[in-house]
């Protein structure tokens, strides 16, 4: 019996070894450092900025869409505004994925040739750009503009914003008031379909100047 006795401590100090090296924190790094590592990266993820596939048609201060006719035109006047960094041409407003020129051309894929439009809110508004755009092409032709006919050639305006949109609905009024019968559609903006690259800069590339496009001061200023 004595010698039992004797044992005990030992036996004892072999139970509660494993015990004391599970409750330790660096014993077990995966039972309390993967959680937190797994939590961090799902955060990280969250806070990730949407790619331009989840969020392609940019919204906000800084952007307008435009649709008046041949994008050529439109492109090369107002990429002449002070305050405008660039004007892209291609495609909004239809149902096609990344439609072709030939697709837009042959109505078959409802889109109007538009523009994009970046610019500075510090050098220039939209009202301003907005204003440009309602001079340099005709909106009161429901057909197209000038020569070239054809829903793809309509006017339109695709804003991004609930601003632009009473912007534009505004200059509108004051166009009616002035006695225009305008047929600009206003619509929500869609995705932009940037068109092939012989369309960019068009009149620039080729040193030519726009032939159904031309400015005309309609809001007396």
């Amino acid at each position: 019996m004595s010698r039992v006795l004797a044992a005990l401590p030992s036996l004892l100090a072999l139970v509660l070894a494993p015990l004391a090296a599970c409750s330790s924190p660096s014993a077990s790094p995966s039972a309390t450092t993967a959680p937190a590592a797994a939590d961090s990266t799902v955060l990280a993820k969250s806070e990730r900025t949407p790619t331009t596939d989840a969020a392609p048609t940019p919204v906000g201060d800084g952007v307008a869409y435009f649709a008046g006719g041949c994008f050529w035109g439109v492109e090369h006047y107002l990429e002449q505004l002070p305050g405008v960094l660039s004007v892209e041409s291609g495609y909004m407003g239809g149902h096609v994925d990344s439609p072709s020129y030939e697709q837009v051309s042959s109505h078959g894929s409802g889109h109007l040739e538009a523009v994009e439009v970046r610019f500075d809110p510090a050098k220039i508004s939209y009202e301003a750009v907005a204003k440009r755009f309602f001079e340099i092409h005709d909106p009161t032709q429901a057909d197209g503009q000038g020569p070239d006919l054809g829903p793809q050639y309509l006017s339109a305006v695709f804003y991004t914003s609930p601003e632009q949109k009473k912007t534009t609905e505004g200059l509108i009024e004051i166009l009616e008031g002035r006695g225009y019968a305008v047929v600009t559609e206003v619509r929500p903006a869609e995705r932009f379909w940037k068109a092939e690259d012989y369309h960019q800069d068009y009149y620039a590339s080729n040193g030519k100047t726009p032939y159904c496009h031309s400015r005309v001061k309609r809001f007396g200023d």
